[in-house]
């Protein structure tokens, strides 16, 4: 037995439960962080691990249940009084004013608080300079204390890269004198290089006495940072392990009740057909706030075959959407005054931009190409329709669902039914809204309405997003299935194992570029993690 285990738990949460709506986030969920421990909460996405992590920072309160923080019983009434007790949190999406500066985030409401008593109040720095050099002498001294160094004080945090964000929300909570931190899938947006960092800095603190509890959907991950880690499923606690007295294979049972296969392996790319997708030049230059010109996209050029998938990979926020969005709506920019787009795309053997013309979204998907959108919530389902209405979409005038200008109710119905069932869609319900299927489930359903329709080009945008690692496996061999078939895939995603699995070639972008090539075989994580970083892009 360690010292840890022998210690007064840093947290504990005791039968905690809560509902919205009637509906149940967490229902007696119990939870023990052994102090100067790392411990990852897993789950499918909707388990209830943010719920419950809410709770344990104040924002939401318990319907029943109790908190313990080293031993003493906490009702928050909000998050300011679980801060003042040592609690602090990183949220997925980062809590920064991006005009400010590094450390004008770091003392903004920090300095009014208690917590902060003695330290330099927070004034700017040309009226108090001495104020100012105390508090950077003193995060000088927490930086290199806990490992977070190389951090500009006087550079706005919106040109900073997003490891060194992170490194300052974190920096902020520790000069808030935190010694509980939660973080929510904090690797979502590093490169493999800022995680690596990431995860000497989380060890150190943990070592310091820190307790750290980190949510995930990364189970490679929980096994090299972890010490502990507690399963939700259903927003109940179905298992708790030591992390080297488990293995990734348990917990991907243990999150979604039955075996899975983790590894979808790819079989080699069949013979290539023609180019499905073909871009030359293709330029997206908008106007800033300020007016000036600035490049979201900058002479891209690539082509996918029918045969291959090609994968992007990169950092979110570096050009991504805007591909996503002058492949499926290059019209919007010709009437857009921010229209700048340039260059020529090809489809399916149609030009749909070029310096004459771009074709509309619905003459793009009718020359045969099948989506699967970044954001299904926003872009690929109505949530309050019906199941089978949401499987008509983008079909209403096709063969054999339009008839004579009029829906065929029948045809669409025995349609919906032989898919959802080869595809896996539960509950096998038509008539259930769209809105009450799971993520997982909300994904095949927009999977099978789109190679349903044997699509011969196939953008997969974030296709395993938000869904647990079951669907991950069955929308895997689908996307495969339909290489085979001899679809092109574009396939953009921010997990490289989803990338370097599933891609026979795969392209870097960063800062709107591409940045680096590979092919099958010569990509590892670490050389894409350097080029997603910016590696090679001067």
């Amino acid at each position: 037995m360690t010292s840890a285990d022998k210690a007064v738990p840093a947290v504990e949460l005791r039968g905690l439960s809560k509902a919205f709506n009637g509906f149940a986030a967490n229902t007696d969920v119990n939870l023990l962080v052994r102090p100067g421990t790392i411990h990852a909460i897993i789950g499918e996405n909707g388990a209830g691990k943010s719920t419950a992590m809410k709770l344990l920072y104040g924002i939401h309160k318990p319907d029943k249940g109790e908190i313990r923080i080293r031993g003493e019983t906490k009702v928050w009434k909000t998050p300011a009084e679980a801060i003042a007790c040592g609690i602090g949190m990183v949220h997925q999406h980062f809590m920064l004013a991006g005009p400010y500066s590094a450390l004008e985030n770091i003392l903004l409401g920090v300095e009014s608080s208690a917590s902060a008593e003695g330290r330099a109040s927070f004034i700017p720095k040309f009226l108090r300079p001495v104020g100012r050099s105390r508090a950077i002498r003193q995060l000088d001294e927490i930086s290199s204390q806990y490992g977070l160094k190389g951090i500009p004080w006087d550079t706005e945090v919106e040109a900073l890269p997003v490891g060194v964000q992170q490194r300052i929300e974190i920096l902020k909570l520790l000069y808030q004198n935190a010694s509980i931190l939660i973080l929510d899938e904090p690797t979502a947006v590093l490169t493999p290089q800022e995680t690596v960092e990431l995860f000497m800095n989380l060890k150190k603190l943990a070592a310091e006495g820190k307790s750290i509890l980190i949510i995930t959907h990364k189970l490679k991950e929980v096994m090299n940072l972890s010490d502990d880690v507690t399963v939700l499923r259903g927003g109940r606690v179905v298992g708790c392990r030591r992390t080297p007295e488990t293995n990734i294979e348990e917990l991907a049972g243990l999150m979604v009740g039955r075996k899975v296969n983790l590894q979808v392996a790819a079989p080699p790319a069949p013979v290539l057909g023609p180019a499905v997708l073909a871009l030359k030049n293709v330029s997206l230059k908008t106007r800033s706030v300020h007016e000036t010109g600035m490049h979201r996209l900058n002479d891209l050029s690539f082509e996918v075959r029918s045969g291959e998938v090609v994968g992007i990979a990169g950092v979110e926020g570096n050009g991504q959407s805007e591909l996503l969005h002058v492949l499926l709506h290059p019209l919007e920019f010709c009437k857009s005054r921010d229209g700048g787009l340039s260059g020529e795309i090809n489809c399916l053997g149609s030009v749909t931009h070029d310096a004459r013309r771009s074709l509309s979204t619905k003459r793009i998907r009718d020359l045969g190409v099948g989506i699967i959108p970044e954001d299904r919530h926003k872009e690929g389902l109505l949530l309050e329709r019906s199941v089978e209405d949401n499987f008509l979409l983008g079909q209403e005038t096709r063969k054999p669902f339009s008839v004579s200008g009029f829906i065929s109710g029948g045809a669409l119905r025995a349609a919906a039914n032989v898919a959802i069932e080869k595809y896996d869609v539960r509950p096998r319900n038509l008539t259930i809204e769209a809105g009450n299927l799971s993520g997982g489930n909300q994904q095949k359903l927009i999977i099978a309405r789109e190679f349903e329709q044997s699509p011969r080009f196939i953008i997969a945008a974030q296709p395993t997003r938000g869904v647990d690692v079951g669907a991950i496996e069955f929308i895997h061999q689908k996307i495969l299935l339909a290489r085979t078939a001899g679809a092109g895939v574009l396939l953009i995603s921010s997990e490289l194992d989803e990338i370097l699995a599933l891609s026979d070639r795969i392209l870097v972008m960063y800062g709107g570029k591409i940045v680096a090539r590979f092919q099958r075989g010569e990509a590892t994580e670490q050389a894409l993690g350097l080029y997603m970083g910016g590696a090679g892009s001067k």
